[in-house]
């Protein structure tokens, strides 16, 4: 197979320009491929820019991303189980899978696909990370299949299909991740953006990111097996109207952190502009917080801005606050029964709920079953690709 290094024609930056690369943060479309056929062979192995076919990362190599991986629709990146992939420093340096794109990472407990920074001392925040768009609602836009635009790279995002399919993303671990675009916009370790459940994504890990861990910016996505430790910024985040399932969920706080879970029922930023008006709603199933003792003054979960959330088996230990809800529509939601916590256990937490909402609840009413929570058990799946 002939391989040599090549840059995109004219009429090929035209049809990209078409798909929002105009408004993307990346460096010049460069392709460091070569090759022919579906599966371009990498120039000693870099990689970087928009894809115009199909590519595979095989097992047993190691990757350079210099520059952000942009993969459009209808091209399908593959990820074999071991492969890492090593990022130049800088926050324009992610992968990001468009709208009708695809990615089908797939690695195993024993041989995770890991994204790091390249870095001899690396640090948090010297990349972006891995942000995926889809097609699912989101309530920043008044509906139908009106998008918005990612905060990162200016990629639109959102619509109608709520079963829409982004691929697979299972044993993956993201280091080092966060790096800022500029004081307002920062990369995470995990960014879904309306993506829908059609997508699968299992056993992923946000390491010592400078932003947050896993957010999700609307879309209907089931995630599982969610491990975020040492997020700088909160670790799990939702806004724009997220309505997916959260299973086994454990987050660990290091020196620098700020919550567990930042649950907001739109992005604030923007507002709800949705017809019918709907707010964030996630389901969370076997949730363990780990923070630094109840001294260092933090709160375990926000939820604010309308979002509704249900909780089912939670661990929560070393905070000053447990739960603390703000925004007299967030107490709606508890009032109507679509908020609540069923089954929690406080370790060292010396205010189990802060209730800034105005609604007529307090934690007797709010927490069910106080004793009961056991957490994530993270123990039980969490050898072998996880860092700690």
């Amino acid at each position: 197979m002939k391989t040599s290094k090549f840059i995109l024609g004219f009429l090929t930056l035209a049809a990209l320009a078409i798909v929002g690369c105009a408004a993307d943060d990346t460096a010049d479309v460069i392709i460091n491929q070569g090759g022919n056929g579906s599966n371009p062979t990498p120039v000693d192995n870099e990689i970087g820019g928009t894809l115009t076919e199909n590519l595979t990362l095989v097992t047993g190599t190691e990757y350079d991303l210099t520059s952000g991986l942009i993969v459009p629709e209808g091209i399908t990146l593959t990820i074999e189980p071991g492969v890492v992939v090593k990022a130049t420093t800088g926050s324009d340096v992610y992968v990001a899978i468009q709208q009708g794109g695809t990615i089908m990472a797939e690695g195993t407990s024993s041989n995770p696909i890991v994204f790091t920074s390249n870095s001899a001392t690396p640090n948090p925040g010297d990349w972006g990370g891995l942000i995926v768009l889809g097609r699912a609602p989101i309530n920043s836009v008044v509906g139908g299949d009106a998008t918005s635009t990612s905060e990162i790279g200016g990629l639109p995002y959102g619509g109608s299909i709520a079963n829409d399919n982004s691929g697979i993303i299972r044993y993956v671990r993201i280091e080092y991740s966060g790096g800022a675009a500029d004081a307002a916009s920062e990369n995470n370790g995990f960014s879904f953006y309306a993506v829908g459940s059609g997508t699968t994504i299992d056993f992923i890990q946000a390491f010592e990111g400078a932003d947050d861990g896993v957010e999700f910016f609307g879309g209907t996505v089931n995630a599982s097996h969610i491990s975020v430790v040492g997020a700088q910024d909160d670790s799990v985040d939702w806004t724009e109207g997220f309505s997916g399932t959260l299973t086994d969920v454990y987050i660990e706080h290091r020196q620098s952190h700020d919550k567990g879970i930042e649950g907001d029922g739109f992005n604030t930023d923007i507002g709800n502009n949705s017809d019918p008006v709907f707010w964030s709603a996630p389901t969370i199933n076997n949730l363990t917080i780990n923070g630094l003792g109840s001294s260092n003054g933090n709160e375990a979960i926000r939820l604010r801005a309308g979002t509704r959330a249900l909780f089912t088996n939670v661990l929560i230990e070393g905070f000053e606050e447990g739960y603390d809800l703000d925004d007299e529509e967030t107490g709606v939601g508890v009032i109507a029964n679509e908020t609540s916590v069923t089954n929690i256990t406080f370790d060292d937490v010396v205010l189990t709920l802060k209730n800034d909402t105005n609604g007529a609840f307090d934690s007797d009413t709010f927490f069910t079953g106080i004793g009961n929570g056991t957490g994530a058990d993270y123990n039980s799946w969490n050898s072998g690709w996880t860092r700690n």
